[in-house]
């Protein structure tokens, strides 16, 4: 009995043997005509699956719009994929991964099974290519052969054109562009690949370079004129007019060799900033306290500039090259300097209204109704930007028919000044245009006492009707 039982189970056992071997060698030839067990090609179960199945599911997943190039500048430019015929394809490279894929050894994947990463070919039609690059900004500047060097005037004084620096090596873009396409890159940096050179110079170019040089050493100014807060720099757009020339144009030089100056331009750069920044007598335009911005014409405050100094002193310091802050000298100097010369602390005379204010850093620290001249008898007070050019107490005013005594007296202009006026008992309103002073500003006494403490000899004053 246990003979028999034991060559019954060698039969069963041999007989499950025969089985699996014929199943094993089934399915051996069953994959022979596509992938093996436990084939993953790059996320695509490919088992049993024959190359052109696989490739087509591959390629639902790819998608390429193109490869964007930036030129020295920065600009980009889209090569469409579209435009050039890109395609994608894996055929080759599932072959080959099949062919050694040995149909017997799929058990051995039941164990050893892992996905694998294949790159599709890539192909494209080069001569749609070239077509779309020659239409790009990077590819459509200057030839090398037509690539010059030559100096220029512009707002900001000369400049030196180089064409000659940072030029496009097509021949290099070209096998950048392809070797991007072919990386299914997206984007291209043709500096950044090298793709730039720089051109060789003809003697003639190289006179032009060495002109340059003493171009750029004469425009060198760092001079700075300083009027108040105000700057107004020396630069190259400023001294490449005083460049001496010749009758042709040609510039001159010096026993140096160097490019000599024209002292007569910077004379009349001179004379043109006084006439921009000199303040006296010029026209204003004032905030009145009243709520309007009113215009104010002539006067004797302001700032006028040494013409003469400073003309020595720019031929000397540009021949010199300093660098330096310059605070010009002045033949007439208000409290301030720049365009808005009158600040923050100043007498205001509202003829037309009748008032008088005193602003100290901003701030309103007085206020009174006063009587200016008689517009009746045309001894209206003038308008202008004046200033308290001295103060004086207990004076004797006398002109034409009349003789008075005031407490405080404080000239702006000529025999104009500010008082008090004992003989008054009314200010204000329109008494000026019948019954108004001789032309200065009467002032009530307490008002007026209270101001003379409070002003500094130099202050502005600012009249106006």
């Amino acid at each position: 009995m246990k003979k028999k039982t034991i060559r019954k189970t060698g039969v069963a056992i041999a007989g499950i043997l025969f089985l699996l071997a014929v199943s094993y060698v089934g399915l051996a030839e069953y994959y022979k005509n596509g992938f093996s067990y436990g084939t993953w090609i790059n996320g695509v179960y490919c088992t049993g699956k024959t190359v052109e199945e696989v490739n087509e599911e591959l390629l639902k997943s790819c998608s390429y719009d193109g490869l964007t190039i930036y030129d020295a500048k920065g600009e980009p430019f889209l090569i469409k994929a579209e435009d050039i015929g890109f395609t994608f394809d894996f055929k080759e490279a599932l072959r080959l991964h099949l062919s050694i894929q040995h149909p017997y050894l799929w058990g051995y994947r039941l164990i050893a099974s892992k996905e694998k990463k294949l790159a599709p070919d890539i192909s494209f039609d080069e001569n749609r290519l070239w077509e779309v690059l020659e239409s790009s900004p990077a590819f459509m500047e200057k030839k090398a052969d037509e690539r010059q060097v030559w100096i220029v005037k512009a707002d900001n004084g000369y400049m030196l054109v180089d064409e000659r620096k940072g030029v496009l090596d097509e021949e290099k873009a070209k096998k950048a562009v392809r070797r991007s396409l072919l990386a299914i890159e997206t984007e291209l940096d043709l500096e950044e690949s090298g793709c730039y050179m720089d051109l060789p110079y003809t003697e003639e170019m190289k006179e032009t370079l060495a002109l340059w040089e003493k171009v750029r050493d004469f425009q060198d100014c760092r001079i700075t004129y300083c009027f108040g807060e105000e700057q107004v720099p020396i630069d190259a757009s400023v001294v490449c007019d005083w460049m001496a020339a010749g009758e042709n144009g040609e510039f001159l030089y010096d026993e140096e060799g160097k490019i000599a100056a024209d002292e007569k331009k910077i004379e009349e750069f001179v004379d043109r900033l006084a006439e921009e920044y000199d303040t006296v007598g010029g026209v204003r335009h004032f905030q009145a306290t009243r709520g309007e911005t009113v215009e104010v014409e002539g006067g004797t405050y302001g700032n006028r500039m040494d013409r003469k100094a400073e003309k020595e002193y720019l031929k000397q310091a540009f021949a010199e090259r300093k660098a330096e802050m310059h605070m010009p000298s002045y033949l007439q100097e208000g409290w301030q300097q720049g365009k808005d010369d009158i600040g923050s602390t100043y007498i205001e005379v509202d003829m037309g209204e009748q008032m008088m204010y005193y602003y100290l850093d901003g701030k309103l620290e007085l206020e009174t109704p006063i009587v200016t001249g008689n517009t009746g008898r045309r001894w209206g007070t003038p308008e202008g930007v004046n200033y308290v050019y001295a103060k004086g107490r207990n004076r004797v005013l006398r002109g034409p028919g009349y003789e008075s005594h005031v407490n405080f007296w404080m000239p702006v202009k000529g025999n104009i000044g500010i008082h008090d006026a004992s003989w008054r008992s009314e200010y204000g309103g329109e008494i000026y245009k019948s019954a108004g002073s001789h032309g200065c500003i009467n002032t009530p006494y307490d008002a007026m006492s209270d101001l003379y403490d409070m002003v500094e000899v130099g202050t502005p004053v600012v009249m106006f009707y």
